[in-house]
C-alpha cells in the first residue's frame, strides 16, 4: 500500500488510466472480430452490399486502432501490424472477384 500522499495519488492515477486503456484495447479487439466476421460473410457470398460492409467495418476498426495509438494505449508498430493483419484478411478476397469480372 502506499505510505505517502503523492504515492497513493499516482497509484489512483495508475488505476484510472488501466481501466481507460483496457476500455480501448477491448474496443478494438470487438471492432476486428466484427471485421473478421465480416469477411467471413462476405466471403460466403460476394455482394457488393456485403463489401460497403466490410468496408465499413474495416474503416470503423482502423479509426479505433489509430485512435488508441495516438492516446498511448498502443504501440505505433502494434497499431500497424493491426491494421496490417486486417488488410490481408481481405486481400485475397477482392483479387478473386476482380479475377473474376
Amino acid at each position: 500500500m502506499a505510505n505517502t500522499k503523492s504515492a497513493l495519488k499516482r497509484a489512483e492515477i495508475a488505476e484510472r488510466n488501466r481501466l481507460r486503456n483496457k476500455a480501448y484495447k477491448s474496443a478494438v479487439k470487438t471492432l476486428m472480430k466484427k471485421y473478421v466476421n465480416a469477411v467471413a460473410v462476405y466471403a460466403a457470398n460476394p455482394t457488393p452490399e456485403l463489401k460497403q460492409e466490410v468496408q465499413a467495418r474495416l474503416s470503423e476498426a482502423y479509426g479505433k486502432i489509430d485512435k488508441a495509438i495516438k492516446r498511448g494505449v498502443l504501440h505505433p508498430n502494434n497499431g500497424a501490424r493491426k491494421k496490417s493483419r486486417l488488410a490481408h484478411k481481405l486481400k485475397p478476397l477482392t483479387q478473386t472477384a476482380a479475377a473474376a469480372e
